[in-house]
């Protein structure tokens, strides 16, 4: 019998290897596992997006309510302050003016004459803040001086030979000063001794005085020889008289001998006078008296080459003060001895300095300061001496004076300051506390509230002092109830809701 064949073990439908009696279902089973585990991750991946985007969406999108909520006003505070230990002063600001003594404003004007043409500064030897002293040159004007004397009477008139009064006067004992006498002049009679002052004086400044007669001695000369044709008349009248023996005829002769000596006379009078106007003379355009030295350069605004036009340049002299007024209700809080600080705003110059005076009656503030005189082109103040010219600006006050512990700048005169004055201040270092901090209670008690870091209010009665700066002195009733760092409440902070702070007792 023949030998059987060999048995086919595999499983129907199978590929009859080792791997496929492993895997069940072969290699179809293992694709539907790998594409469930992608489809896992992918929904999970989903998921994560979706949760992402929601959230952000929520912070993006808010609904009406959450805006309204947002809109609302922060929770009820309260606003406080610190408790300070120091020196309190209370002060009063006011607007002054720094002023002089005098200030005078230099004006010039040419003389002019035949050919004159319009007048230019052809020298200007001084600039801002510079001291001027008696008998200097300020300027130069179409080749003339302008200077400076002492005294207080403001030129209001050209100086002449032959002229009388007050100003005369002055002028003799300013040259004087400077060592030019009047020789045998009476006081104030502009004579021969003035006339040869005031040519030493020129010619020690480097010029030659204007002559006060401008004719080049025409009128000197012609008086002169009228004399010498009177004198010469009466010598032959005299020979004739002397020679001639009929004496019908010496009547006659006699006569006219008489009438040549009368001539004489008078051509000798005219003579006199002729030479007494002769000679220099002070132009009132040339000449600026200031009552006190040093004085000083307060604005220059010459330029050498420029038509004159205006004021020139201001001196000032006498010691700077500064000058405010006070309305009714402060004219109780200032009085002499007062401490003030000065502020020049514009150039940050500060000083010290202290109320000298305080007028009792109101006047009218005036717009510019006081006792101010010029030099015009025809001699004449500007606005006057001794201050009668200043303008006011309708409004009244108390004029009151601050000294200045030292030496104000030059260049701040006619500035208008700051004047910080302390009217009070506390017998040394206080508490303090801001004025927003001080209630007064229904029960008459004047009260401060302080607030601990837990939020705990608890009022505290004190005694009130000095005020100024916004703050107050306070002293506690109870000694030790109130200290230095303290916080004290001075207010509701913006949208807290009406009502008394919390816990206050």
């Amino acid at each position: 019998m023949a030998d059987a064949g060999p048995v086919d073990t595999a499983a129907p439908g199978g590929t009859g290897t080792e791997e496929d009696s492993r895997t069940p279902g072969g290699d179809a089973g293992g694709a539907r596992m790998n594409r469930r585990r992608f489809w896992v991750a992918a929904l999970v991946a989903g998921a994560v997006v979706l949760t992402g985007a929601g959230v952000a969406a929520t912070s993006l999108i808010r609904s009406p309510a959450q805006v309204a909520a947002d809109a609302e006003p922060p929770p009820q505070d309260v606003l406080v302050a610190r408790v300070e230990n120091r020196v309190l002063a209370e002060t009063v600001v006011l607007r002054g003016t720094v002023v002089a003594g005098q200030t005078v404003q230099v004006a010039p004007v040419s003389a002019g004459g035949e050919g004159a043409v319009a007048p230019v500064i052809t020298k200007v030897p001084v600039k801002n803040g510079d001291a001027v002293h008696p008998g200097q040159v300020l300027l130069e004007v179409s080749g003339r001086p302008v200077f400076v004397l002492r005294g207080g009477l403001p030129v209001y008139r050209d100086l002449k030979p032959g002229a009388t009064g007050e100003d005369v006067k002055q002028l003799q004992g300013a040259l004087a000063a400077l060592g030019h006498g009047r020789g045998g002049d009476a006081r104030g009679t502009f004579g021969p001794g003035t006339k040869e002052a005031v040519e030493e004086f020129y010619s020690s400044i480097g010029y030659d005085p204007r002559p006060a007669v401008d004719d080049d001695g025409a009128a000197v000369d012609g008086a002169k020889a009228s004399v010498t044709g009177a004198e010469r008349a009466l010598v032959d009248a005299r020979d004739a008289l002397a020679a001639n023996t009929d004496d019908a005829q010496k009547k006659t002769l006699r006569k006219a001998r008489d009438r040549a000596a009368e001539d004489l006379d008078t051509a000798r009078e005219a003579l006199a006078k002729a030479e007494a106007a002769a000679g220099p003379m002070v132009p009132a355009a040339e000449v600026v008296f200031v009552r006190t030295f040093p004085a000083r350069v307060a604005t220059v605004t010459a330029r050498p080459g420029a038509q004159v036009s205006g004021t020139a340049m201001t001196l000032s002299s006498g010691r700077l003060m500064a000058q405010g007024y006070l309305q009714n209700h402060q004219k109780g809080m200032v009085r002499a001895g007062q401490k003030v600080r000065i502020l020049a705003e514009t150039t940050g110059q500060e000083a010290t300095g202290r109320v000298v005076s305080v007028a009792d009656t109101p006047s009218q503030q005036q717009d510019q300061q006081p006792d101010t005189q010029g030099s015009g082109p025809d001699g004449n103040g500007a606005t006057g001496g001794g201050g009668g010219g200043t303008q006011g600006n309708g409004a009244t006050g108390y004029l009151f004076t601050v000294d200045p512990s030292r030496e104000l700048p030059p260049g701040l005169a006619g500035q208008e300051v700051r004047l910080t004055i302390e009217a009070a201040s506390t017998d040394g270092k206080a508490l303090v506390v801001p004025v927003t901090a001080v209630s007064a209670g229904v029960d008459g008690r004047t009260v401060v509230t302080t607030v601990d870091g837990t939020g705990r209010q608890r009022r505290i009665e004190v005694r009130t002092g000095t005020t100024g700066d916004g703050f107050v002195e306070v002293l506690p009733a109870a000694p030790g109830a109130l200290k230095e760092g303290d916080e004290v409440v001075t207010g509701v902070s913006p949208g807290a809701a009406p009502g008394g702070p919390e816990g206050a007792r």
